[in-house]
């Protein structure tokens, strides 16, 4: 049996209730108190997640934005110093090879932050495509990185970071070498809860005291430490996609309803640009639709979609929506039965169970 990986707040999880599971290899809490108290602490106040397993890229080189214009779907050249973008990386046929984000450091100075699991697969992908002078490494082992998630993130966060104003931060932006209580980290505002909220990068060997020092100053505040479990729900109810259920190697980003993250009118040739043109102009096979049910049952990950007797699809995700209270799911289904108030049937346990396309996001905050 392979060794589970663990972040270096792992030690701490105990000390906070924290009850782990195999997700992807690593060992790691899906839930500290229950996955309900801590979706409601970050959709009313704030919750903190430790979420060190997430890999990081550093990409830098007088070549690096023509190289990472050959590799993201996004225009990394619209990026300026101090901002995120959200993008993707394709195969040639168009699947995705992951979802990520791209921060630019500096000029010819980038760091790519990749989902846990596709660390390796991701890293291997970037080295076979390098092009022109530049370097890549992955610093995935030496950084830890937390997420403060929530109305109240700011309030907590800026008890600890003096001078700084972190209102000044705007949504996916970021600030380097950000001083908190004496720990240096970088500072982002890009959030994957639907809420608002901040993401802290450090050094991997600042993370239990950084953790610490959040979490007593958000005592006041009722904030929680948060599980995957509530990670989940929360990215579920505002449709984030996760890699490996709404995107994967066999699912486009068009396909996956993140076509806002793919320009193919850039300049640039990217890798699965071909594939992505010819699949928009072709009108796409598959959507992914927000489903409601109307009988009683959950829809989960990888139930079959029927329309009468035509197996149309599958679920993408889904669960019973903490915030709404209601049977919910994501389904990548044929394009056809994509419309909404198309009633489908969602097989539950040997069961056909009816279902009705609704909107998308199930959730929206309401903005300042």
């Amino acid at each position: 049996m392979t060794e589970l990986k663990r972040t270096p707040l792992f030690e701490v999880y105990k000390e906070n209730g924290g009850k782990t599971i195999d997700f992807g290899g690593w060992e790691l809490p899906v839930q500290f108190s229950s996955i309900k108290e801590e979706h409601e602490a970050v959709r009313t106040r704030a919750g903190l997640f430790d979420v060190s397993h997430m890999g990081e890229v550093e990409v830098k080189g007088p070549d690096s934005l023509s190289y990472l214009q050959t590799m993201m779907t996004n225009d990394i050249s619209k990026l300026k110093n101090g901002g995120a973008q959200y993008t993707a990386m394709c195969y040639e046929n168009g699947g995705t090879v992951d979802d990520l984000l791209v921060y630019k450091l500096d000029d010819n100075h980038y760091l790519l932050v990749v989902n846990a699991s596709n660390i390796e697969k991701d890293y291997k992908w970037l080295e076979e495509h390098l092009v022109g002078d530049v370097s890549i490494d992955n610093l995935s082992e030496k950084m830890a990185q937390l997420a403060l998630q929530g109305p109240l993130a700011e309030k907590v966060l800026q008890k600890l970071v003096g001078e700084t104003v972190l209102s000044e931060i705007g949504f996916f932006k970021f600030q380097q070498d950000m001083n908190i209580s004496g720990k240096k980290a970088l500072v982002s505002r890009t959030g994957y809860t639907g809420e608002d909220g901040f993401e802290v990068y450090c050094h991997a060997d600042d993370a239990v005291d950084l953790w610490k020092v959040i979490l007593e100053a958000g005592k006041e505040e009722g904030v929680l430490p948060c599980g995957l479990g509530a990670r989940d729900t929360l990215r579920f109810e505002s449709v984030l996609a996760l890699y490996g259920q709404e995107l994967s190697p066999d699912i486009s980003p068009l396909e996956a309803g993140i076509g806002f993250a793919v320009k193919l009118n850039k300049e640039a040739d990217f890798i699965g640009k071909e594939a992505l043109i010819t699949q928009k102009e072709n009108g796409l096979a598959r959507k992914l639709v927000g489903l409601e049910m109307i009988d009683r049952g959950i829809p989960r990950h990888g139930y079959p979609v029927y329309k009468e007797e035509e197996l149309i699809g599958e679920v993408t995700t889904g669960t019973q929506s903490p915030t709404l209270k209601k049977n919910i799911g994501l389904a990548l289904i044929k394009s056809e039965f994509s419309g909404l108030e198309t009633e489908v049937e969602v097989e539950i346990r040997g069961k056909r169970l009816k279902a009705v396309v609704i909107p998308t996001p199930f959730y929206k905050r309401e903005k300042k």
